[in-house]
This record gives C-alpha cells, structure tokens and sequence, in this order.
C-alpha cells in the first residue's frame, strides 16, 4: 500500500497510518493572539450576526479575520487619543501642574476614542 494518496475528488492528501488512511488536516489558519477590541468583536457578531461568525469559524478565518479587526480597532484608538489631546490642548506640562487634572482630562480623551471605536469598528458587521 502506498504510504501518500490523493482523493482525485476532493483534492484532500491522506497518509497510511497503519492500516488505514487517515487526511492531512492542516489549519490554513495562523493562530494569532487576539487583544481586546478583537474579543469583542468577536462576541458582537456572535450573538448579533451569528451567520458572519459561523461562516467565518467553519471556513478557518475566524482568528485571522479577529485579528485583522484587533489591529484596526488598536491603531484607529490610538490615533483617537493623540488627536484628542491635541485638540484639547492636554501636554506634558499639565501633568507636571496638575496631575488631577490631566487624569480627569486622558480618561475623559480615553472614553471618547472608545465610544468611537466600538461605533464604528466593534460594533458594525463587517468589522474590517
């Protein structure tokens, strides 16, 4: 018997282990780390758009596709946050005066780009 055989059909490569021929199923998919805009994400198109989510975990996309909205979602807060503070004026030399102040001043800077980013990436359909 040989060792490696093709199903002509599918396409899919099998290995004899033994005496039986078991496929080589390899994950298309990297398994990447997935941070906290991606986690919930994931849970918004879990329970709000369940045929997104089921289509992209049974065709191994899932990971790939949370990630790819994790970075997003990381990058657009990110920028938020220095736009804001820009705009509202909010320096170093604030917090050197007055740190009570600039800590009221980032979490209300920090609240705002999060508002922003679950609207328009967490909680949207298409995410990416």
């Amino acid at each position: 018997m040989k060792k490696y055989i093709t199903d002509e059909k599918t396409g899919i490569n099998y290995t004899l282990v033994g005496e039986v021929y078991l496929p080589n199923l390899i994950s298309s998919e990297t398994n990447y780390e997935i941070g906290h805009w991606g986690q919930r994400h994931r849970d918004y198109i879990k329970q709000h758009h369940k045929v997104l989510y089921n289509s992209l975990l049974t065709s191994c996309k899932l990971n790939s596709y949370l990630h790819e909205v994790d970075v997003r979602a990381t990058e657009m807060y990110d920028n938020l946050v220095q736009q804001l503070k820009e705009q509202q004026g909010i320096t170093e030399q604030l917090k050197a005066e007055d740190m009570m102040a600039w800590v009221q001043a980032m979490n209300n800077i920090a609240n705002q780009a999060r508002e922003i980013v679950y609207n328009d990436v967490i909680c949207s359909k298409g995410g990416v």
